[in-house]
């Protein structure tokens, strides 16, 4: 059984991870928007630095990127003006994700808006829409129901990731009970863990298909 102090461990790993997802999910949904339009944008220069940005961040390990922000930045720093500086490591990691989930979710989101008739971008010219109007008004709005199930495999992805935090000195919920599991040399630990996986998963699984089917209501 664990004790109290376990058991706020746990906890606060837990919540470590959960942060560090839903922030990233958030934030590289906001920014994926953002990268998707430059993809699929006739400008030649957003459509190359969208295309550049997506083609690294998914190219690349998270676990280096990760490094990267953490390790690395701060020594070209040091190069560079002779002062040392430290990041934050949960900064860190909230910026490494999120930067990570917008390659991702900006891939999901031009998919589907690419998979919205051509024809509704037409009539909404035709309407006297601007471009702008056109996407935020109609386009935009019928893909979500097509990025309610990519989005919570993301989510999903993000959970499990976390654990890579334990290498810049992150407590999340995987390296707290794998310090426990080596204080006490029991392999039990690692049971609550997938436990807690399992069930933070089976929500985000069942709420992304309550509103996947709350969405699809309005396409019939």
């Amino acid at each position: 059984m664990l004790n109290e102090i376990q058991l706020w461990a746990i906890l606060n790993g837990t919540i470590v991870t959960l942060e560090i997802a839903i922030v990233s999910i958030i934030v590289g949904a906001i920014f994926g928007v953002i990268v998707a339009l430059g993809r699929i944008s006739k400008n030649k220069v957003a459509n190359a630095l969208s295309w550049f940005y997506i083609w690294f961040f998914r190219g690349t390990p998270l676990l280096l990127q990760l490094f990267i922000i953490y390790y690395a930045i701060p020594i070209i720093y040091l190069d560079v003006t002779g002062m040392t500086f430290q990041i934050d490591p949960m900064l860190c990691a909230y910026v490494a994700f999120s930067l990570n989930a917008t390659a991702y979710l900006a891939e999901i989101i031009r998919a589907a808006i690419e998979s919205i008739d051509s024809g509704q971008m037409e009539a909404a010219k035709a309407l006297g829409m601007s471009y702008r109007q056109a996407m935020t008004r109609i386009i935009i709005p019928q893909t979500f129901k097509r990025l309610v199930a990519p989005m919570g495999n993301e989510l999903i992805l993000l959970l499990k990731d976390t654990s890579l935090v334990s290498t810049i000195a992150l407590f999340d919920l995987l390296r707290t009970v794998k310090t426990m599991a080596s204080a006490s040399g029991s392999w039990v630990y690692y049971i609550y863990a997938a436990a807690i996986y399992l069930f933070l998963t089976t929500i985000i699984q069942v709420v992304f298909d309550k509103m996947e089917k709350k969405l699809g209501v309005y396409e019939r």
